[in-house]
């Protein structure tokens, strides 16, 4: 066994390792919106073999940084954890990870990217309908929700930067990992 195996460990731990240390990156700083919430759920949703556990590791490693923040930040962060807003996000963050599926056994660069850009204009639509919807910032009409979407736009371009950038680091390190370490590319976690 070579030197990197024996210091890795196994399949599924190392997945989950990565995606709670891509989850923690949301402590470092950054600007609004560029993180690594929809890259996480592809990641997972691709590589685990449980479809539980692809779920399951992504929201649990989510939920560990948002309460890292909130105990960071406190005051209006600790509102969120009430709000419809964090509803929304972990709902994204699960049905990205089911979109992930879609990745099982067929991850390329040109699938990682168009899953990528999926994964952030769910997160932006459906996280802007959200605000629209059970907020009082804009009206409950057509144009509010327009407006809505709007708004959303300059951070928008984040969300999408922040997906790829997270998804080329998880998808391509652990491919890295794989070449390194034969182990790896035998096993499914």
């Amino acid at each position: 066994m070579n030197r990197i195996a024996s210091l890795l460990p196994a399949g599924p731990l190392l997945l989950s390792l990565l995606i709670v240390i891509a989850a923690l990156s949301r402590l470092l700083p950054h600007p609004p919106n560029f993180s690594p919430v929809e890259a996480v759920a592809l990641f997972g949703g691709a590589y685990f073999a449980r479809r539980q556990w692809a779920l399951l590791v992504p929201l649990t490693a989510m939920f560990l940084s948002d309460l890292a923040l909130g105990l960071i930040n406190g005051g209006l962060y600790w509102e969120y954890f009430s709000s419809a807003g964090f509803l929304l996000v972990y709902a994204c963050i699960a049905l990205t990870g089911v979109l992930g599926f879609g990745l099982r056994g067929k991850v390329s660069a040109g699938r990682v990217l168009g899953y990528s850009l999926a994964g952030a204009v769910l997160f932006f639509l459906v996280t802007n309908f959200g605000v629209w919807a059970t907020g009082t910032l804009y009206p409950h009409t057509a144009a509010g929700l327009l407006a809505a979407y709007v708004a959303g736009i300059p951070f928008f371009q984040w969300t999408v930067l922040g997906t790829l950038f997270y998804a080329a680091l998880l998808f391509g390190g652990f491919e890295l990992l794989r070449r390194r370490v034969p182990a790896l590319r035998a096993q499914t976690a």
